[in-house]
């Protein structure tokens, strides 16, 4: 499940790159979980991340030193890998010098704000890859304050509050609440401001720094045991480095071991040191953070696939026309029709992904529609009398309701068309995907948006018409089933009238009529029925392959290949027109929707192997 919260990573930086794209992307951002860390000034905010993060690499100073949120992503990686970062601003660059990571944070920062200690909602992303970190995300704050130092706005503090409250008051952020142990829990402007947008604690995690700084014979117990304030979660308690310690350079391998050592020998919090320190903090955030994304993915795929949905109309409307020498037109387009085909194919038969859905829509999709048919319904005492009656008429049956039996059999198999049909549907949406995929996988294709709507409207051309071709035969297999139905199957079943409790047989006349006889024709109707719902359940499958994914991989565009024959060299150089502007624009959108494919094709692999 580790693979879940570095998908969450590519869609936060996707929703970043995407900036005033869509109305979506808003929502989308929302609807990701995220640890945000939120602390007042000198909390300790800064070196509990530092301690989680095994690096220093923040700015330090008096005041108001975060003025930018820090999205801080933490990547896992193999024993022996050199520690580096990258930011999202500056692509393909490493740092394995984190004093230039601190430096690059201070000069993005001034950059936007300037150096008049103003703030930016504008976050900055920063990725470290290291061995020695769990997977997580975490998004730095600036600190809470109570007044405005020299050359800040007066409205900082109310500024920085209301940065704070527009990240914590989404339902998908969980609150990480860093407050000093040497100050009165009740003071806490973390604390304060969580309760107030969580006030059953459920989305809060308390972090309890500078327990090693308490008054002499004082101790936190009470907190970190969730006595003095109850949150759903853990408290957690961190001893970060002294200044005199970052003044001395004393490295985190050894700070930590300072921390471990203080809570195991310490004789208020040994019996904690179990589920104390920054190391176990980033573990629990972790687990967390995993879990709430798993619980978030229908959500998160549900507005995955909609951003893709404006991003291939966006691309749909790309390209302009030239035109070219028409033999040359007409061999390059036969080209790229061929390498899309190819790509297309490969999907079909297991090269690529994507075809192993045909498969399950007839394992799991089809058998789970046909088990939810209302035959019981259809089949119940009282519309089996009903049906008798009807079918009867003023001449009651004399020995078995033939006609009753035979519009029981229709009405019942009646049903089937439906997951019939749908299932012609579904491979439909899912070759029309495959369509969809396989034109962005065709790298020749991607300078040539025209030429892209052309054949994707050529291929959903055909496939509609494979899937009309693939309705009628479906829907004739099951009405085959009710125009001549299975005699020997009838021919077997047990004719031997009710017997009376001396023995005897009951009278024609009340048997015909008896709650058993008709309970006995439901019953007959529904083995009936359910063995020829057992054939369909093969024969359909194999009616859908055969009009409409045999067809899609022989003929896709055999109808295209005549049109294009037709048309002169103006039309054919309109499918080849490309603007540089427009292929810019196009390559863009190509960037961000391949991110969110990525994101849903990752999800599906996750939900499939569950």
């Amino acid at each position: 499940m580790e693979s879940l919260i570095g998908l969450v990573n590519r869609l936060q930086n996707a929703c970043t790159l995407l900036g005033d794209y869509g109305s979506a992307v808003p929502t989308l951002w929302e609807s990701l979980p995220s640890v945000v860390v939120v602390g007042g000034q000198s909390s300790g905010k800064s070196s509990v991340l530092e301690s989680i993060v095994g690096r220093d690499f923040l700015p330090r100073g008096s005041g108001i030193v975060t003025r930018r949120p820090l999205v801080l992503q933490l990547h896992k990686t193999e024993p022996r890998v050199e520690d580096y970062a990258e930011f999202l601003h500056l692509p393909k660059q490493r740092f394995t010098d984190f004093s230039m990571v601190r430096k690059e944070i201070q000069d993005e920062t001034d950059k936007m704000t300037g150096t008049n200690r103003r703030i930016s909602p504008v976050p900055i992303h920063l990725t470290i890859y290291s061995p020695n970190v769990v997977n997580l995300t975490l998004i730095d704050l600036p600190g809470l304050t109570k007044v405005a130092i020299e050359g800040q706005p007066e409205a900082i503090v109310r500024d920085i509050e209301s940065m704070v409250r527009s990240y914590i008051l989404k339902p998908n952020c969980i609150i990480l609440a860093i407050t000093p142990a040497n100050q009165d829990i009740a003071t806490s402007d973390a604390i304060k401001l969580s309760k107030e947008v969580d006030p059953l604690g459920e989305r809060t995690f308390g972090v309890l720094t500078k327990l090693d700084l308490m008054d002499k014979g004082t101790n936190a117990v009470d907190i970190l045991e969730g006595r003095a304030y109850q949150l759903r979660h853990p408290w957690v308690g961190i001893v970060n480095r002294s200044q005199a310690d970052i003044n001395n350079k004393v490295d985190m391998v050894a700070a930590r071991q300072r921390e471990h050592e203080f809570f195991a020998t310490s004789l208020d919090y040994s019996h904690l040191a179990g589920r104390m320190g920054s190391e176990y903090l980033a573990k629990l955030l972790s687990k967390h953070l995993e879990a709430e994304i798993k619980a978030r993915i229908p959500a998160i795929t549900s507005l995955i696939n909609h951003s893709i949905d404006e991003l291939e109309r966006e691309m749909s409307h790309i390209g302009n026309p030239v035109a070219v020498d028409a033999a040359a037109q007409l061999y390059t387009i036969l080209e790229l029709c061929r390498a899309f085909e190819r790509v297309f194919k490969e999907h079909l038969d297991g090269g690529r992904p994507g075809g192993d859905r045909i498969f399950t829509v007839f394992d799991s999709q089809l058998p789970a529609a046909l088990r939810k048919l209302p035959f019981d319904q259809h089949l119940s005492l009282q519309n089996v009398k009903r049906i008798v009656s009807q079918a009867d008429g003023y001449h009651p049956h004399l020995i078995a309701p033939e006609q009753a039996y035979r519009r029981l059999i229709d009405g019942a198999l009646s049903y089937i068309k439906e997951p019939a049909a749908a299932s012609v549907d579904a491979i439909h949406s899912i070759l029309k995907e495959l369509v969809r995929r396989s034109i962005r996988e065709t790298e020749e294709l991607k300078r040539f948006p025209a030429l892209q709507n052309e054949i994707a409207s050529a291929a959903y051309d055909a496939l509609e018409r494979f899937r009309g071709d693939s309705r009628k035969t479906t829907l004739r297999l099951v009405e085959m089933e009710s125009s001549y139905l299975t005699v020997d199957f009838f021919r077997k079943l047990p004719m031997e009238p009710e017997r009376g409790s001396a023995g005897s047989p009951i009278s024609s006349t009340t048997d015909r009529y008896s709650e058993g006889h008709f309970r006995r024709i439901g019953s007959n109707v529904s083995s009936y029925v359910a063995m020829v719902a057992e054939n369909l359940r093969y024969t359909i499958p194999k009616a859908v392959v055969h009009c409409q994914v045999r067809e899609a991989g022989r003929s896709l565009l055999d109808h295209f290949y005549i049109q294009l024959g037709r048309r002169n060299s103006k039309q054919l150089g309109a499918l080849l027109n490309e603007d540089p502007l427009l292929m810019e624009r196009r390559q863009r959108f190509s960037r961000r929707l391949e991110l969110y494919q990525s994101a849903r094709d990752e999800i599906d692999w996750v939900l499939r192997s569950e």
